[in-house]
């Protein structure tokens, strides 16, 4: 059976290998040794509470109990920005105009950015190929709103998420190729492994500081822009659904959205509930949720039937256990899906 539980220390061999099949343009897991390790310390560290909220990382890890292995993970940082730059491009518009020839232009700019500095970030999701199957991603990527909705108070107001640029078949970047090549003087892939790395100096060093015109861009570069890697729509329309939108920014190097949000008005926030944990068979016939315990320092949640919203679910004992509860204690319930709306 499944379960998204706290990463532990001792998952960081199995991180690493999972990290090894993920690939580039996802700079938060790559497989070094001395990052990972770095993290998963600093994610023990954050769900003990021994570093204060802007600091922590929490790691996820979705394990196959029994298969005995961890196969995926997901990850929200308390703040971005604090410890190292957060860069991005912020897409504005200047306007051009002469009365005397009658010609009037706005122009799409880049501009450098730090505007999202402090805000908390949903990063790191990735399932291995094997298990992208039935719910799994899906319940994946929603399990780190239902632990925001538990914990609201160690989160800031804002909440993004980078999502993936597109990429060409070969593997390279159009919106790199068009602009970070001439600056950089590097491939794609070396400038994604220092980022990773936090070696993020060189980009104020390197970078333009004064906007550019995206209209001096290749158009192959300039199509892209916003626009998400073929594996990562489903991730991107998710999140949308959840609460998140697009307003505008954009990573500096393959030019994937990043998607915002206010933790208030996330659909998890509104929606999900505290329950009573009744042993029992679950209803077959009735919706999938995400179940969860209340525990920071040892998080856990299943994805079990049941009708959300409810004051009491019923768990089998299986769950039970990988809740690490027992009948009587405190769950918090989400529906899986997003509820249509059959009014008008």
């Amino acid at each position: 059976m499944l379960v998204i539980r706290a990463i532990q220390a001792q998952d960081l061999d199995a991180l690493i290998d999972m990290a090894r099949q993920v690939g580039s343009g996802m700079t938060t897991l790559k497989p070094d040794r001395e990052m990972l390790g770095a993290r998963v310390d600093c994610a023990v560290a954050s769900f003990a509470q021994a570093i204060p909220p802007e600091e922590r990382d929490y790691m996820f890890v979705l394990e196959d109990t029994e298969a005995g292995g961890i196969v995926g993970v997901c990850a929200i940082k308390g703040a971005v920005g604090l410890t190292e730059p957060f860069y991005n491009y912020r897409i504005g518009t200047l306007v051009h105009s002469s009365r005397e020839l009658g010609v009037f232009t706005r122009m799409e700019t880049l501009y450098l950015s730090n505007d999202l500095t402090g805000s908390t970030e949903l990063c790191s999701l990735f399932l291995l190929p094997e298990y992208r199957s039935g719910y799994n991603g899906k319940w994946l990527s929603k399990s780190r709103f239902l632990f925001i909705a538990q914990f609201q108070q160690m989160f800031t107001e804002k909440i993004i998420a980078e999502m993936r640029g597109f990429q060409a078949d070969d593997g390279t970047s159009p919106f790199y190729e068009g602009l970070g090549r001439h600056f950089f003087k590097m491939d794609f892939n070396h400038v994604d492994g220092l980022t990773a790395l936090g070696k993020k100096s060189f980009i104020a060093e390197l970078m333009p500081r004064q906007p550019l015109y995206v209209a001096y861009l290749p158009q192959d570069a300039q199509d892209v822009i916003g626009q998400v890697h073929r594996s990562t729509l489903p991730a991107r329309k998710l999140l949308e659904a959840e609460g998140m939108h697009y307003e505008g920014y954009i990573d500096i190097f393959d030019a994937g959205p990043v998607l915002q949000g206010r933790v208030a008005e996330l659909r998890a926030v509104r929606d999900s509930v505290l329950a009573i944990a009744e042993e029992g068979r679950s209803d077959e016939d009735t919706d999938h949720m995400l179940v969860s315990n209340t525990k920071l320092d040892d998080f856990r949640m299943v994805l079990a039937r049941g009708v959300p919203g409810e004051a009491r679910v019923t768990l089998t004992a299986q769950e039970l256990s990988l809740l690490h509860c027992q009948a009587g204690d405190q769950v918090r319930t989400l529906a899986l899906n997003v509820r249509k709306n059959t009014n008008g």
